[in-house]
């Protein structure tokens, strides 16, 4: 099936080897987005898949239909972590061998999964600093050893497995669906859902989200074809692909109906609230989709559902304050000054009690190495209780007699506080 088209009828297909192995997992209303957004938005729960995400729908399926000379030769992939796990929990369940290369910013708890998934029979090979590095390795090495290399989006066996997402998603909404949304790396996941849409539901808007850090089908509608990104922000490592597939991208070109980009401030904020209000853990890439629904706001009607696929849920714990720290920055409450004191009694009174106001702290304050006898500057963080509070701060800062220097989100100084 690797060099066939993907239509409906193999998403389905593979539907049906995959019911009695994934799990059908649960698709439930969100109370708190259904009131940002204006329409009713029900989550598709792949976090709670079998390994946390959807990724071992592909891997499975496209395993499971190897001949037993290629199951002896064993498989290899490369993967930003969750692709790894379903390829490692497949080879557990089919007995098969396999090596799985990620880069070296794949997450630790991802790492420990996929040998631990793998019960042994699958080895784990760090490669590169990227997905992309990681693959080039795979690649390699199935050249050279004869595995056989099973991508994680960029084969119509894969595709085919990812998008049996959908067909279960359909089934279980009563209301009708007006817009379906999915987080977007290499395309397998929008393409196969997009696949089985368009000809089943043709009515149904679909749209796949990008990371603005690594957003590679972006740059590919704009090129005309798939080019590689000059640099990729691996934050949303499970959505972080430098370039997106040659069989993904005419299907998402001429499938899908809205390609967009989300901050990665935004997508931290989304995780925070899943976690906080709905008590969902999802990873970065798994709070894409509900992300963009919130940018999204007021685009649907009121009277149809709007789905988002929360397409996985392995997020390391030790990220947790990396994401806090993005998402007050993203929401305007937490902003970073240089402010030189002069070497004088009181100066740093004078900071306190005539520049900062109420609702206004002080969460971090670092002094820089001194220049001159005279000043120290200090690297100071400031916490806000509301955004609308940075004017004032500003217009107080201005009138200070200290001199104090902004440090903006976009600056390369900035990239030290994250």
């Amino acid at each position: 099936m690797s060099n066939q088209r993907v239509d409906a009828a193999a998403v389905e297909a593979a539907a049906e080897i995959l019911a009695p192995v994934v799990r059908r997992t649960e698709v439930e209303h969100s109370v708190r987005l259904s009131e940002i957004v204006g329409a009713p938005v029900l989550l598709k729960r792949e976090n709670r898949q079998l390994t946390r995400s959807y990724k071992v729908r592909g891997a499975y399926h496209l395993i499971s239909g190897l001949t037993d000379a290629e199951r002896a030769r064993g498989v290899v992939c490369a993967s930003a972590g969750n692709h790894g796990q379903g390829l490692a929990w497949s080879c557990a369940r089919l007995g098969v061998n396999g090596r799985v290369y990620v880069p070296g910013n794949t997450p630790r708890q991802k790492r420990q999964r996929i040998l631990a998934l793998g019960e042994g029979r699958v080895d784990l090979v760090v490669e590169g600093s990227s997905y992309d590095v990681a693959g080039a390795a795979a690649l390699a090495d199935s050249e050279r050893t004869g595995a056989v290399y099973v991508p994680p989006f960029d084969d119509v066996r894969t595709i085919a497995g990812q998008g049996t997402v959908a067909v279960e998603l359909m089934s279980q909404i009563a209301l009708p669906v007006h817009t379906v949304i999915a987080p977007l790396g290499g395309g397998g996941l929008v393409a196969g859902l997009a696949v089985w849409l368009r000809e089943r539901h043709p009515q149904v808007r679909i749209v796949g989200v990008e990371p603005q850090g690594a957003a590679s089908m972006t740059a590919a509608l704009a090129a005309g074809g798939p080019v590689l990104l000059p640099e990729v922000d691996t934050f949303v490592d499970g959505a972080a692909v430098g370039r997106v597939g040659d069989v993904t991208f005419p299907l998402v070109r001429d499938l899908v109906d809205e390609v967009i980009t989300v901050e990665a401030g935004a997508v931290c904020t989304e995780m925070l609230d899943l976690y906080q209000v709905e008590g969902i853990i999802a990873e970065p890439a798994g709070a894409l989709a509900s992300a963009a629904a919130r940018e999204l706001a007021g685009s649907f009607p009121a009277d149809s559902a709007v789905a988002c696929i929360v397409s996985g849920g392995n997020n390391d714990v030790s990220r947790y304050g990396e994401i806090v720290e993005r998402s007050l920055v993203h929401q305007g409450l937490r902003h970073y000054f240089l402010v030189s004191f002069p070497q004088e009694p009181g100066a740093l009174r004078h900071f306190l009690a005539d520049v900062l106001a109420d609702g206004e702290d002080i969460v971090v304050f670092d002094y820089v190495k001194k220049n001159n006898r005279e000043t120290g500057p200090a690297l100071v963080g400031i916490e806000l209780d509301t955004a609308a509070g940075l004017a004032g701060l500003l217009d107080r800062m201005e009138s200070s007699p200290l001199t104090i220097e902004r440090v903006p989100p976009g600056s390369p100084l900035f990239t030290f506080l994250m």
